[in-house]
């Protein structure tokens, strides 16, 4: 102690700093393990909750896939309108076919968007999962029905006695209901190929996406929807009445496809430049301009012979001005204007026969259009005779032309169209696009729906003709090949009339020799029945055959469809307020 009587202050010894460091050290550790097991928790229970919700998408992915097989295996229960339920609160079953706990489904499918089927079927497929615990995941898939036009080829029947093989060479998609025969001179399959039977020899083709054998059939459309085409053509004023007259390849009503350069810009491409007109007669022979048939003697000694210098159809130019053979005095005179450098043949009612337009040339008549005739073309002779192919100028025009019977075709179509005929469609001369399909800009398209067959025409535009008996055949169109652009559809064949008979080497297919030339056509041929075009002896045309992508992905006007629905945009829907009677109600805006 000091003077004072105070005791000095103790220091502390490192004892005491020891024991608080320890301590201060151990509070860390157990917070440190404490933040530790809390991560490990939330850890656990983002693992368990991500494994939830992905257990909940999987099984609405797999509702989706389960609608789509049962609309695609049962067509009927597709509604036309609002939707129907498909499951209604099911249980889920896993992949091992165990039922998973606590999770049921709904599903649903109707039609969505514009439902009147000019630009395809479409719908959507919702599937909807929830779980006991609160969770819900919802899915959404458009679907569309798959367009005939997707096809390059289909067939229902392939005969025995009609094979692929001397070299050809088919672009695009392919299904067949019967089994696919390749001869042994081989053919090439670009596209992809499926048959609900076999294929006979695969060894002979080469098929560069290889083949799928035994797949489902597809029925081929119904007469019926030919009537769905009537009231459409009606609503837009282009339904129209003719008859089954004529022989194969002929008929007494006739449409021309014609593209207009309405703006002086130098083509015919732009949306409001395609018309048609509609012309008929009581003469078959002549609309589609056959060589005439003379009878001579009678009763035993009646004899029928072909004789072109009958012919109204055809003759020559001279001095600016055409002459059909029929008008000519004599017969040398005729002959010689059917062996001219200037020798042609038309269809009935065209204008080079009458060297300009008459609405009436005594052997048939052109049908006036009954709708308001457009100033941009009342100026033409033919003015009041032009159908339009656009909606601006026909507003209810629906994309559809209808011909009750046959109807024989040409032209150059500016336009989306389906031609449907109950009878035979007609190629009578060479129908392609104001746009050629190969820029791949889908400008253009044709669907033509035939009741029972598409024929080529044996006609003096088609096939080359004898002049007189003493003269080899002639070519008598602007090229010795057929062109057509479009999508074929019969109900029955795709055939060439007397394809069997004629010329085997007056107008060669490219290098080789053949009858009638080379058949170019560019789009998809579908029929029951495969029919033939030509022979190995020469007759008939050489196929070359072309696929417009187009035809597939911009298909023309309710053109009909195999009722397969294939998958389209996929999306995830917010749980959130979700009704799904004010979903299909948003989604369907009119028909």
């Amino acid at each position: 102690m000091n003077g004072m009587g105070i005791r000095a202050p103790r220091s502390l010894g490192n004892e005491g700093f020891a024991l608080a460091l320890t301590m201060l050290v151990v509070l860390v550790v157990g917070a440190l393990a404490t933040a530790a097991a809390m991560v490990g928790s939330n850890h656990l229970l983002a693992n368990r909750y991500y494994e939830r919700q992905s257990l909940l998408e999987a099984a609405a992915d797999a509702g989706i896939e389960v609608a789509r097989a049962r609309i695609n295996g049962m067509p009927s229960i597709y509604p036309d309108s609002g939707y129907v339920t498909l499951e209604n609160g099911v249980s889920v079953k896993d992949g091992d076919g165990n039922t998973i706990p606590g999770v049921k489904r709904w599903t649903y499918v109707g039609p969505t968007g514009l439902t009147s089927g000019q630009y395809g079927i479409f719908g959507t497929i919702i599937s909807q999962v929830k779980d006991d615990g609160g969770g819900e995941v919802i899915r959404r898939t458009q679907v569309y029905q798959e367009s005939f036009a997707k096809f390059a080829y289909f067939t229902d029947f392939e005969p025995s006695n009609i094979k692929f093989g001397g070299g050809d060479a088919i672009f695009g998609p392919l299904h067949t209901n019967s089994p696919i025969r390749i001869y042994s001179s081989g053919a090439t399959f670009y596209g992809e190929v499926r048959t609900a039977q076999n294929v006979e020899n695969p060894t002979y083709g080469t098929f560069k996406q290889g083949y799928e054998e035994y797949v489902p059939a597809i029925p081929m459309p119904a007469t019926a929807e030919l009537s769905k085409l009537q009231a459409q053509a009606a609503a837009g004023m282009t339904a129209f009445v003719g008859d089954s007259n004529g022989d194969q390849g002929s008929a007494t009503t006739r449409i021309e496809f014609i593209a207009i350069d309405l703006n002086g810009d130098g083509d015919t491409t732009d949306p409001i430049e395609g018309f048609f007109r509609v012309y008929q007669s009581t003469d078959p022979d002549w609309v589609v301009a056959n060589v005439p048939v003379v009878t001579t003697g009678s009763g035993w000694s009646t004899t029928t012979t072909e004789e072109m210098r009958q012919s109204p159809n055809c003759g020559w130019w001279t001095g600016g001005v055409f002459v059909p053979a029929s008008q000519i005095a004599s017969n040398s005179d005729s002959e010689a204007a059917l062996i001219s450098p200037t020798r042609r043949c038309y269809l009935g009612g065209s204008d080079s026969i009458n060297n300009g337009f008459v609405a009436n040339d005594g052997r048939g008549q052109w049908l006036p259009y009954p709708g308001v005739v457009s100033p941009l073309v009342a100026g033409r002779p033919d003015g009041a005779y032009l159908f339009p192919l656009s909606r601006r100028l026909n507003p209810n025009f629906k994309g559809v032309i209808h011909v009750t019977g046959k109807v024989a075709i040409s032209g150059t179509l500016r336009g989306k169209v389906t031609l449907a005929a109950t009878d035979d469609i007609i190629l009578a001369d060479d129908v392609v696009y104001a746009t050629n399909p190969g820029a791949g800009t889908c400008q253009d398209i044709l669907g033509m729906f035939a009741g029972d067959d598409v024929v080529v025409s044996d006609n003096t535009l088609n096939a080359p003709v004898r002049p007189t008996s003493g003269y080899a055949r002639r070519t008598y169109d602007d090229t010795k090949d057929e062109f057509f652009h479009g999508v074929v559809l019969a109900l029955d064949i795709f055939t060439v009339e007397n394809y069997g008979s004629g010329g085997t080497s007056e107008e060669p297919c490219e290098s080789k020799a053949n009858g009638r030339g080379c058949l170019y056509l560019t789009g998809g041929i579908i029929q029951r029945t495969r029919g033939a075009v030509g022979t190995t002896g020469g007759t008939g045309y050489i196929k070359r055959y072309s696929y417009d992508q187009c035809a597939a992905s911009e298909p023309p006007p309710y053109f009909p469809t195999t009722g397969h629905f294939s998958k389209g945009t996929y999306y995830q829907v917010d749980p959130a307020g979700f009704s799904v009677s004010q979903f299909f109600a948003m989604m369907t805006p009119r028909p």
